[in-house]
C-alpha cells in the first residue's frame, strides 16, 4: 500500500460525500519529524477528516473488534489502521506498534477516550476521561524530536443512526465489558465539521528523566491533562464560531 494512499481514501471519500470541513491553526502543525496526534472521537469519519485535516498520512489505533469484522478489517486496513489486540493484551501491542511506527517517522493517531463515545453517544462538545496509554508512548517510545499535537473535532451538523446491536459485536470481540449490554451501536455521519489544530508539545528529556519512579505518574498526568485541557478548549472554541482564521 502507497504511503500516500490513506490521504488520498480520506480526500475521496469526504470530498464524494460533500462534506463541509473547515481546518483551523494550521501554522501549528508540525512539518518535519514524527508526531503522535491526540484527538476526541465520536464517529468512524474521525481519522479521514485527520488526515485531510492535517495534509498527512496517520496510523491510527484502531478498537481490536475492528480487525474482526468482516469488511470492517478490510476498510482499516486501506486507511491504514493499526488495530490493538484483545483487552488483556491491549497495553504492550499499543506500545509495541506505536513504537515501531513512530521509529520509521510515521504519523501515530490516537483517540484516548477509547471506544466509549463510540458506543454510547454523546454530545459534540463534550469530552470524556482520557485513559493515558499514549502518554507512556511517547514518554517511553526511543525517538528524537518527537511531538504530541492535540486536535479538536469539532461537529456543526450530522445525522445519527442506529448500526448494529452492541451484543452482535460482542461475537467478535469477547473480551470487550461495552459489548456486554443492551442497545445499538450509534453511527455518527458529520455534513458539516471542524477540525481545530491545537499547540503541539516536544517531549523534552527532562519529562523522560522524570518517567520513573514517584515523579512517572506526575509527569504522565502531566501530558495526559494538556492534551485534554486543550481540545476541551478548542472544541468551546469551535462552538462559540470564533475560532479566528486558521
Amino acid at each position: 500500500m502507497s504511503s500516500n494512499r490513506p490521504l488520498q481514501i480520506s480526500d475521496w471519500f469526504l470530498n464524494g460525500t460533500g462534506v463541509r470541513m473547515f481546518i483551523y491553526y494550521e501554522n501549528r502543525i508540525p512539518q518535519d519529524g514524527p508526531v503522535v496526534v491526540v484527538s476526541n472521537h465520536r464517529s468512524f469519519m474521525d481519522p479521514l477528516l485527520l488526515m485531510k485535516g492535517l495534509r498527512h498520512p496517520i496510523r491510527i489505533a484502531c478498537h481490536h473488534y475492528m480487525s474482526q469484522v468482516p469488511v470492517m478489517r478490510e476498510i482499516v486496513d486501506q486507511i491504514g489502521g493499526f488495530p490493538l489486540d484483545t483487552l488483556e493484551k491491549r497495553r504492550y501491542s499499543f506500545l509495541r506498534q506505536a513504537t515501531d511506527l513512530l521509529l520509521s517517522r510515521q504519523w501515530v493517531g490516537i483517540f484516548p477516550e477509547g471506544a466509549q463515545p463510540m458506543v454510547k453517544l454523546t454530545s459534540p462538545n463534550e469530552v470524556g476521561e482520557f485513559q493515558r496509554g499514549f502518554a507512556h508512548l511517547l514518554l517511553r517510545a526511543p525517538v528524537h524530536n518527537l511531538a504530541v499535537l492535540p486536535v479538536a473535532i469539532a461537529s456543526e451538523e450530522e445525522s445519527v443512526s442506529s448500526a448494529l446491536p452492541l451484543r452482535f459485536l460482542r461475537f467478535f470481540d469477547p473480551s470487550e465489558p461495552l459489548f456486554d449490554q443492551a442497545g445499538w451501536h450509534p453511527m455518527v455521519v458529520y455534513s458539516r465539521a471542524k477540525v481545530l489544530v491545537g499547540h503541539p508539545h516536544w517531549i523534552t528529556p527532562k519529562q523522560r528523566q522524570q518517567y520513573q519512579g514517584k515523579q512517572a505518574k506526575k509527569v504522565v498526568n502531566e501530558l495526559t491533562g494538556y492534551c485534554r485541557e486543550e481540545i476541551a478548549e478548542l472544541l468551546a472554541l469551535g462552538s462559540r464560531g470564533d475560532a479566528g482564521m486558521g
